[in-house]
């Protein structure tokens, strides 16, 4: 459009809204903003693939319900003559929770663009251009990670961690996570038999030019097929069962599971064969939201394999990377220095980094603050006045996530259903309209649950309400596969679980109400700005 326009012209679009903040269009507004001289954007929202507040706050779509994804309206303008280095970018968002009708009402009730209130952006050095709400101040803190580390072969400086992953994304879930080991076992060994049937075929056909995605067969009872899986496939790759590869996994916050952890039946392991090589590998990794998701910013510690979704597309920093026998720590030593030059103490260690930077990710004035710049980059580290203060509550933070399952029970009160008898089984469990009641089954009822276990959140849900979300009996729509959370060895495991996760909310609330104001000036870090 904006060749066929020549010299001079107007190009005007109705568009999926993503390109006016999205961090994969960076590239795109910079060009546009190089191809013209004045653009003008009314953000119509209407993003129905968002939850929440914020699900409502998009309102109604301006095509009422064909379309779920945000919708606007642009005008790129261009005049004959020498062209500034940057258009002029005006912007108009219409208000927050309008219905689609009342959305086309005020289109009409504007009639021309000149009438519509838009308001010129301020665009920054990454072309931004919907800029309210970051802090330029951010970018002088250290980061915790960063794409030019994570390449740089050696020492890193001007970051904190050398290497970060994302959590594993095995492209079938029902097949590759079961909370019963031995059902786990079956339904992998299943699918490794029907995949290396295939492969067998694929070598043995008389069409060397078939195609792939038409050659193999979709028996959703017997295998999923990924992209990833035909190319080992088409390669001729087998794969094989081992017992190594059952491993336990972080699948959902305070959820564990059994994984078959392989690169064959993965889609993606990332780099978690060299953070959690084995079972018996000591780690620790902090886990936090990926940069451009709509989901509030949450973190959690483990030391289990994570799942790509345990905290919304996991990014994940651990303390220790292994190569063979040798472990590395992970935070650099150009980060160790700076801190113990900002606080003149050479006893701070790389630990002590570690639980200071969980502590300040879970400091409500940080993530209040910070909220915007938290979706446009990984989180940047600043020093805060008082280290210890920080490093030590997040020690304890990091002792209660991690090590959940031997926390003491916060006191409940069991209700036994009269005439029904003794049964720890779980279906599926209900949370009260007052949420100070767990409907368990209908032998028993959990009550007096505290209004602070629903305080300590992960994204928009709290810690119990993920356990009560992932604890049930699930059967897969596609595969049939069952997932049965109770355990046979262990039958209340999920009460005593409900207890724990419960006593490390209410723990977690009191630790982020303790720790210091984060009382920040302007810049903190010797870290030089990009």
């Amino acid at each position: 459009a904006a060749d066929r326009i020549g010299e001079e012209g107007v190009v005007a679009f109705v568009t999926n809204n993503s390109f006016l903040d999205g961090m994969s269009f960076d590239g795109m507004r910079k060009h546009l903003a190089e191809d013209f001289d004045t653009i003008y954007h009314l953000d119509l929202k209407g993003n129905a693939r968002t939850s929440g507040e914020q699900r409502r706050k998009e309102g109604g779509n301006i095509f009422d319900d064909q379309i779920r994804v945000g919708v606007g309206i642009s005008f790129f303008i261009r005049k004959a003559g020498e062209r500034s280095k940057a258009a002029e970018v005006w912007l108009y968002s219409i208000d927050d929770y309008l219905k689609a009708r009342d959305k086309q009402e005020r289109l009409l009730q504007f009639n021309n663009y000149i009438n519509v209130p838009m308001k010129q952006a301020a665009i920054d050095a990454r072309y931004t251009w919907l800029t309210e709400g970051l802090h330029a101040e951010f970018e002088t803190f250290i980061p915790m990670g960063t794409k030019e580390a994570k390449a740089t072969k050696g020492n890193a400086v001007n970051v904190l961690f050398k290497m970060y992953s994302s959590g594993v994304n095995t492209g079938r879930d029902a097949w590759v996570y079961n909370f019963n080991r031995s059902a786990l076992t079956e339904n992998i060994q299943g699918m490794i038999d029907c995949y290396n049937e295939h492969v067998f075929k694929w070598e043995r056909r008389k069409d060397i030019g078939a195609n792939v995605d038409e050659f193999v067969v979709y028996d959703n009872e017997k295998i999923s097929w990924s992209s990833s899986l035909k190319q080992k496939l088409k390669g001729g790759h087998i794969a094989e069962f081992a017992e190594a590869k059952l491993r336990q996994s972080l699948y959902r916050p305070f959820t564990k599971s059994n994984l078959y952890f392989d690169r064959m039946m993965n889609d993606r392991v990332s780099v978690f064969p060299s953070i959690f090589p084995t079972a018996q590998t000591e780690n620790r990794a902090i886990c936090l939201t990926a940069v451009g998701k709509k989901k509030p910013f949450h973190c959690l510690m483990t030391q289990q394999i994570p799942d790509l979704h345990l905290t919304g597309d996991s990014q994940c920093f651990p303390f220790y990377t292994y190569d063979g026998s040798n472990r590395r720590e992970n935070i650099t030593d150009w980060a160790l220095a700076q801190f113990r030059r900002q606080y003149q103490d050479d006893t701070i260690s790389k630990w002590d980094i570690f639980y200071y930077v969980y502590a300040l990710l879970h400091h409500p004035h940080y993530r209040q603050r910070y909220q915007a710049n938290l979706k446009r980059d990984l989180p940047h580290i600043p020093f805060a006045l008082d280290f210890w203060a920080f490093a030590k509550a997040g020690a304890r933070l990091a002792d209660i996530h991690v090590g959940y399952e031997q926390m003491p029970a916060y006191p409940l009160t069991m209700v036994e259903t009269p005439g029904k008898p003794l049964n720890w089984r779980v279906e599926k469990m209900r949370l009260s309209r007052d949420k100070t009641q767990i409907r368990y089954n209908e032998f028993l009822t959990l009550a007096g649950i505290p209004a602070q276990a629903f305080a300590y959140r992960l994204g928009n849900r709290s810690a119990l309400e993920w356990v009560l979300d992932q604890y049930r009996v699930k059967v897969d729509k596609r595969s049939r596969i069952v997932n049965d959370p109770n355990r046979a060895d262990d039958p209340r495991y999920i009460v005593n679980l409900m207890q724990k996760v419960i006593a490390v909310s209410v723990e977690t609330v009191e630790i982020v109400k303790g720790l210091p104001e984060l009382n920040v000036p302007v810049v903190l870090s010797t870290y030089p700005p990009r």
